[in-house]
């Protein structure tokens, strides 16, 4: 039985997506490299921030998740996490609305527009087990893609 890992998402395949892995035996992280040419801007107030597609899905068990973290070299080169850091479900993997292609949001705050390359490193995945509490009321499935679970409001 697979546990996890990382595929190519739909639409992505034949475009030289090369899957991550980690840098060394005890690194924490699959560095996440970026799937296509993308200008991140200068932050100033009022920018959106800049999805950068990764071409990637991710399974994992269904008491688990993945976080996707900023890279340590990512902050000084000015690119910045819009949400901190990203949480995502194992419902995500092959939704309906975008197959689990996982994207990474950024601003950035350096002094000039960053021009990322496909293929450079952008991020980091790490795969986590998580908890839940005893009176856990959690239903439903999911209903779409990016920010999807907001469309799952009700809690019996």
């Amino acid at each position: 039985m697979r546990e996890r890992g990382f595929e190519v998402a739909k639409g992505w395949e034949n475009r030289g997506i090369e899957l991550p892995h980690r840098s060394t035996a005890h690194s924490a992280g699959y560095d996440i490299a970026a799937a296509d040419d993308v200008v991140i801007p200068t932050f100033r107030p009022g920018i959106k921030p800049t999805f950068i597609p990764t071409g990637l899905k991710a399974y994992c068990q269904s008491d688990e998740c993945y976080y996707i973290f900023n890279r340590s070299s990512g902050s000084s080169k000015g690119i910045v996490l819009a949400n901190g850091v990203g949480v995502v479900d194992a419902d995500y993997y092959e939704n309906s609305n975008n197959d689990g292609h996982f994207q990474v949001l950024a601003f950035n705050v350096a002094d000039h527009d960053l021009h990322i390359k496909k293929g450079d490193r952008i991020a980091q995945v790490i795969f986590q087990k998580f908890l839940t509490v005893d009176d856990d009321v959690a239903h439903g499935a999911r209903q779409g893609g990016f920010g999807s679970t907001d469309n799952n409001k009700e809690v019996k």
